[in-house]
């Protein structure tokens, strides 16, 4: 099951009484106060491990707790120190305060270790109090009580490439495709429930992750649909991948303003995130529909084909990188090409042109 925010209270352990007692032995003439110091309450850490992939090892779980300090004991013997909790997290994962919001935590790197509450410092043993004019002292300090927090685990996928698009778009056949991830891939819309990642091998030396969504529906910004519910794990991606259905009912021009405006509502942020454009499913139509689906969604961005006739293989007919003029409006793709997952049409020249994209981006 693929959980990506829970709610939980965590606290750390409380520091050990400390202990007053004397020592009182038989044939030993000097005795006096022996009590010794409790022990430090357990601490809470983050572990940030990508052995895991999701937060669903937490779900039933509402409050962890490391362990309390033990009482000190006679013979200025320390309590033990309480035992501190590990809380292992997969990469990308937030840790926000369930009160205000505040991001406390942002774990990316794998490894990575931090302490989050420091349990409390044991309570000194009556050893400590004695003086020249207290030689006999009965007061033991009580330890000192751990922290406390009510936080929200966020998990937001680490990815180099994330696809945007609406259901059905050929978005978990395109990245079944070229990666090694297996989504479900079926006839019907919304298939993809929740996100999926997928290394995309370019050679023996280089890769980049990418990362499938459910698709987004008009309105999404509005709480329609999947897709909203899951683009916080795509804020982290270096570039976008906006994936037009040519076979669609809707025109090219509008599934593309469509979604880059619910990017917008999202978060403005993200909408300004590089990107490229993919016509999908061109084999589905027959070859002068692509072209003219092409024109179309070219001139709605006033953007024309390349001049150059190979481009990482591609037909200058499948292929704009908008005669340079993505480098100078922020707001224009990067590269538009029509792709077909199932025939394999222009998968290695996609592959490369978003390699490139990351390459820049890193």
């Amino acid at each position: 099951m693929f959980v990506d925010s829970v709610e939980l209270k965590l606290s750390s352990g409380k520091g050990g009484q400390g202990c007053s007692s004397f020592r009182r032995e038989k044939f030993v003439p000097k005795g006096g106060p022996d009590g010794g110091d409790g022990g430090r309450g357990g601490d809470v850490w983050f572990v940030v491990d990508k052995n895991t992939d999701t937060l669903s090892h937490f779900k039933g779980k509402t409050h962890l707790k490391a362990q309390n300090g033990r009482p000190g004991q006679p013979r200025k013997c320390a309590g033990k120190t309480g035992e501190s909790i590990y809380i292992r997290v997969p990469p990308g994962t937030q840790v926000v305060d369930a009160q205000t919001g505040e991001v406390l935590l942002d774990l990316t790197e794998d490894g990575r270790k931090v302490k989050f509450l420091q349990g409390g410092k044991g309570g000194l043993g009556n050893v400590h109090f004695r003086s020249s004019t207290n030689q006999r002292p009965t007061y033991a300090q009580p330890g000192k009580p751990g922290e406390e927090r009510e936080v929200r685990l966020e998990l937001k996928l680490i990815a180099d490439v994330g696809l945007v698009g609406f259901p059905n778009v050929g978005k978990s056949t395109l990245i079944s495709r070229i990666s090694n991830a297996h989504p479900e891939v079926a006839d019907y819309e919304f298939t993809t429930l929740t996100p999926k990642l997928g290394v995309v091998a370019i050679d023996e030396y280089r890769s980049f992750v990418m990362a499938d969504i459910p698709g987004i529906i008009e309105g999404a910004s509005d709480g329609r649909g999947l897709g909203i519910e899951f683009l916080k794990h795509i804020e982290r991606t270096k570039t976008l991948l906006l994936m037009i259905d040519a076979a669609n009912y809707r025109e090219v021009a509008h599934q593309y303003e469509a979604l880059k405006q619910e990017l917008e509502r999202y978060s403005t942020e993200l909408a300004k995130r590089p990107f490229a454009v993919a016509l999908t499913r061109i084999d589905a139509l027959q070859e002068d529909e692509v072209n003219e689906k092409m024109r179309q969604l070219l001139a709605s961005l006033g953007l024309s084909p390349n001049d150059a006739l190979s481009v990482y293989g591609c037909d200058e007919r499948y292929l704009s990188y908008g005669a340079g003029e993505a480098d100078e409006k922020e707001s224009g793709p990067l590269f538009v090409m029509p792709i077909s997952s199932i025939a394999g049409t222009n998968m290695k020249a996609l592959v490369f042109a978003l390699s490139d994209i990351v390459g820049k981006a890193s």
